[in-house]
Protein backbone atom coordinates (compact mmCIF):
# COMPACT_ATOMS: atom_id res chain seq x y z
CA UNK A 1 0.00 0.00 0.00
CA UNK A 2 1.44 3.40 -0.94
CA UNK A 3 2.43 5.86 1.75
CA UNK A 4 0.35 8.98 2.08
CA UNK A 5 2.02 12.34 2.56
CA UNK A 6 -0.66 13.88 4.77
CA UNK A 7 -2.77 13.13 7.84
CA UNK A 8 -5.74 11.87 5.85
CA UNK A 9 -6.33 10.31 2.44
CA UNK A 10 -8.35 13.37 1.43
CA UNK A 11 -5.56 15.75 2.47
CA UNK A 12 -3.04 13.54 0.64
CA UNK A 13 -5.14 13.65 -2.52
CA UNK A 14 -5.37 17.46 -2.31
CA UNK A 15 -1.61 17.70 -1.78
CA UNK A 16 -0.85 15.50 -4.79
CA UNK A 17 -3.32 17.41 -6.99
CA UNK A 18 -1.68 20.71 -5.94
CA UNK A 19 1.75 19.30 -6.81
CA UNK A 20 0.41 18.22 -10.21
CA UNK A 21 -1.11 21.66 -10.84
CA UNK A 22 2.11 23.42 -9.81
CA UNK A 23 4.12 21.13 -12.08
CA UNK A 24 1.70 21.72 -14.95
CA UNK A 25 1.93 25.52 -14.51
CA UNK A 26 5.74 25.40 -14.46
CA UNK A 27 5.81 23.27 -17.60
CA UNK A 28 3.37 25.62 -19.36
CA UNK A 29 5.83 28.44 -18.65
CA UNK A 30 8.57 26.46 -20.37
CA UNK A 31 6.87 24.85 -23.36
CA UNK A 32 3.67 24.50 -25.31
CA UNK A 33 0.76 22.41 -24.08
CA UNK A 34 1.13 19.85 -26.86
CA UNK A 35 4.81 19.34 -25.95
CA UNK A 36 3.96 18.41 -22.34
CA UNK A 37 3.47 14.76 -21.43
CA UNK A 38 1.86 13.15 -18.42
CA UNK A 39 5.26 11.62 -17.60
CA UNK A 40 6.82 15.10 -17.52
CA UNK A 41 4.06 16.40 -15.25
CA UNK A 42 4.52 13.42 -12.91
CA UNK A 43 8.30 13.84 -12.83
CA UNK A 44 8.03 17.58 -12.13
CA UNK A 45 5.44 16.90 -9.40
CA UNK A 46 7.78 14.29 -7.93
CA UNK A 47 5.18 11.55 -8.06
CA UNK A 48 5.29 8.17 -9.71
CA UNK A 49 4.66 8.00 -13.42
CA UNK A 50 1.65 5.74 -12.91
CA UNK A 51 0.44 7.58 -9.79
CA UNK A 52 -0.64 10.60 -11.83
CA UNK A 53 -3.26 8.41 -13.51
CA UNK A 54 -4.93 7.82 -10.13
CA UNK A 55 -5.82 11.51 -10.24
CA UNK A 56 -6.20 12.33 -13.94
CA UNK A 57 -6.90 10.18 -17.00
CA UNK A 58 -4.96 12.43 -19.36
CA UNK A 59 -3.38 15.83 -19.88
CA UNK A 60 -6.72 17.31 -20.92
CA UNK A 61 -8.21 16.35 -17.55
CA UNK A 62 -5.26 18.07 -15.84
CA UNK A 63 -5.82 21.34 -17.71
CA UNK A 64 -9.58 21.34 -17.03
CA UNK A 65 -9.09 20.60 -13.32
CA UNK A 66 -6.31 23.19 -13.12
CA UNK A 67 -8.53 25.82 -14.74
CA UNK A 68 -11.42 24.89 -12.44
CA UNK A 69 -9.34 25.25 -9.29
CA UNK A 70 -7.66 28.48 -10.38
CA UNK A 71 -10.99 30.00 -11.39
CA UNK A 72 -12.58 29.07 -8.06
CA UNK A 73 -9.73 30.70 -6.12
CA UNK A 74 -9.75 33.73 -8.40
CA UNK A 75 -13.50 34.26 -8.05
CA UNK A 76 -13.41 33.84 -4.26
CA UNK A 77 -10.65 36.47 -3.98
CA UNK A 78 -12.38 38.80 -6.45
CA UNK A 79 -15.77 38.57 -4.71
CA UNK A 80 -14.16 39.12 -1.31
CA UNK A 81 -12.48 42.31 -2.54
CA UNK A 82 -15.60 43.49 -4.39
CA UNK A 83 -17.63 43.15 -1.20
CA UNK A 84 -15.35 45.75 0.40
CA UNK A 85 -16.22 48.53 -2.06
CA UNK A 86 -19.68 50.06 -2.40
CA UNK A 87 -19.86 51.80 -5.75
CA UNK A 88 -19.56 50.46 -9.32
CA UNK A 89 -16.62 52.71 -10.24
CA UNK A 90 -14.55 51.35 -7.35
CA UNK A 91 -15.78 47.85 -8.15
CA UNK A 92 -14.69 48.08 -11.80
CA UNK A 93 -11.26 49.23 -10.60
CA UNK A 94 -11.06 46.16 -8.34
CA UNK A 95 -12.10 43.94 -11.24
CA UNK A 96 -9.46 45.46 -13.53
CA UNK A 97 -6.69 45.08 -10.95
CA UNK A 98 -7.63 41.46 -10.34
CA UNK A 99 -7.68 40.73 -14.06
CA UNK A 100 -4.29 42.36 -14.61
CA UNK A 101 -2.77 40.54 -11.64
CA UNK A 102 -4.29 37.23 -12.76
CA UNK A 103 -2.83 37.71 -16.22
CA UNK A 104 0.63 37.97 -14.71
CA UNK A 105 0.20 35.01 -12.36
CA UNK A 106 -1.79 32.49 -14.34
CA UNK A 107 -2.17 31.21 -17.84
CA UNK A 108 -5.28 33.20 -18.60
CA UNK A 109 -4.30 33.54 -22.23
CA UNK A 110 -3.97 29.84 -22.86
CA UNK A 111 -7.57 29.43 -24.02
CA UNK A 112 -6.74 30.48 -27.57
CA UNK A 113 -3.70 28.23 -27.60
CA UNK A 114 -5.69 25.25 -26.38
CA UNK A 115 -8.66 25.84 -28.66
CA UNK A 116 -7.46 23.41 -31.32
CA UNK A 117 -5.74 21.02 -28.91
CA UNK A 118 -8.59 20.14 -26.54
CA UNK A 119 -11.78 18.25 -27.19
CA UNK A 120 -15.01 20.15 -27.61
CA UNK A 121 -16.17 18.90 -24.20
CA UNK A 122 -13.02 20.18 -22.48
CA UNK A 123 -13.29 23.54 -24.22
CA UNK A 124 -16.90 23.86 -23.04
CA UNK A 125 -15.70 23.33 -19.46
CA UNK A 126 -12.99 25.96 -19.95
CA UNK A 127 -15.58 28.32 -21.42
CA UNK A 128 -17.72 27.83 -18.28
CA UNK A 129 -14.86 29.32 -16.26
CA UNK A 130 -14.68 32.34 -18.54
CA UNK A 131 -18.45 32.76 -18.29
CA UNK A 132 -18.29 32.71 -14.47
CA UNK A 133 -15.80 35.58 -14.49
CA UNK A 134 -17.80 37.48 -17.12
CA UNK A 135 -20.89 37.13 -14.91
CA UNK A 136 -19.13 39.18 -12.23
CA UNK A 137 -18.28 41.87 -14.78
CA UNK A 138 -21.86 41.93 -16.07
CA UNK A 139 -23.12 42.52 -12.54
CA UNK A 140 -20.70 45.43 -12.05
CA UNK A 141 -21.69 46.97 -15.37
CA UNK A 142 -25.40 46.56 -14.60
CA UNK A 143 -24.91 48.31 -11.25
CA UNK A 144 -22.97 51.10 -12.93
CA UNK A 145 -25.56 51.57 -15.67
CA UNK A 146 -28.43 51.55 -13.16
CA UNK A 147 -26.70 54.13 -10.95
CA UNK A 148 -25.76 56.35 -13.88
CA UNK A 149 -22.04 55.92 -13.26
CA UNK A 150 -21.61 54.18 -16.64
CA UNK A 151 -23.23 55.03 -19.97
CA UNK A 152 -23.15 51.86 -22.01
CA UNK A 153 -25.53 51.15 -24.87
CA UNK A 154 -24.20 47.66 -25.68
CA UNK A 155 -23.08 45.76 -22.59
CA UNK A 156 -21.69 42.75 -24.51
CA UNK A 157 -19.59 45.01 -26.75
CA UNK A 158 -18.37 46.92 -23.69
CA UNK A 159 -17.33 43.65 -22.05
CA UNK A 160 -15.41 42.53 -25.14
CA UNK A 161 -13.68 45.89 -25.47
CA UNK A 162 -12.85 45.94 -21.77
CA UNK A 163 -11.23 42.51 -21.98
CA UNK A 164 -9.37 43.56 -25.13
CA UNK A 165 -7.92 46.50 -23.18
CA UNK A 166 -6.77 44.03 -20.53
CA UNK A 167 -4.97 41.88 -23.10
CA UNK A 168 -1.99 44.25 -23.12
CA UNK A 169 -0.80 43.35 -19.65
CA UNK A 170 2.33 45.53 -19.64
CA UNK A 171 0.49 48.84 -19.35
CA UNK A 172 0.31 50.71 -16.04
CA UNK A 173 -2.83 49.89 -14.06
CA UNK A 174 -3.81 53.55 -13.83
CA UNK A 175 -3.73 53.97 -17.60
CA UNK A 176 -5.90 50.89 -18.11
CA UNK A 177 -8.38 52.05 -15.45
CA UNK A 178 -8.65 55.53 -16.97
CA UNK A 179 -9.11 54.15 -20.48
CA UNK A 180 -11.78 51.63 -19.42
CA UNK A 181 -13.69 54.13 -17.29
CA UNK A 182 -13.78 56.62 -20.15
CA UNK A 183 -14.94 53.84 -22.46
CA UNK A 184 -17.76 53.13 -20.03
CA UNK A 185 -18.78 56.77 -20.16
CA UNK A 186 -17.51 57.65 -16.68
CA UNK A 187 -15.83 61.03 -16.46
CA UNK A 188 -14.06 61.71 -13.18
Amino acid sequence: MPKIAADTVHAHRDLVRRKIFDAFAELMDERSFDAITMAQIAARADIGRTAIYHHFNNKEAVVVAFATEETQHYLADLRRDLDLVPDPVARIRVYLRHQLRAGQQFHTGMGGILYHLLSEEAMEKIHDHVAAVEEVLEQILDEGIASGAFRVSDRKAAMSLLHAALATRQLPVGAVEEFVLRGLGHMS
